[in-house]
């Protein structure tokens, strides 16, 4: 039976690697970043509802006494 010649393994592997790098640093820099991002400024409205100016309490069904 012939014998697995292994020499060309590393060279395979080396120059797959180094493409594959090349390929995803040209996908990488293709796309446009912002330089400083900034938050976005939002209005916050207040609201007046009748619950927000009260006390409420909810009450679980496991808490409740048994009947």
């Amino acid at each position: 039976m012939p014998q697995l010649d292994t020499s060309t393994w590393f060279i395979t592997i080396v120059s797959t690697i180094l493409t594959l790098f090349i390929i995803m640093q040209l996908k990488v820099s293709s796309h446009n970043f912002y330089s400083t991002p900034e938050p976005k400024t939002t209005k916050t409205s207040k609201s007046s509802t009748p619950w927000e100016t009260k006390w409420t309490k909810i009450y679980s069904p496991l808490s409740l006494p048994l009947r």
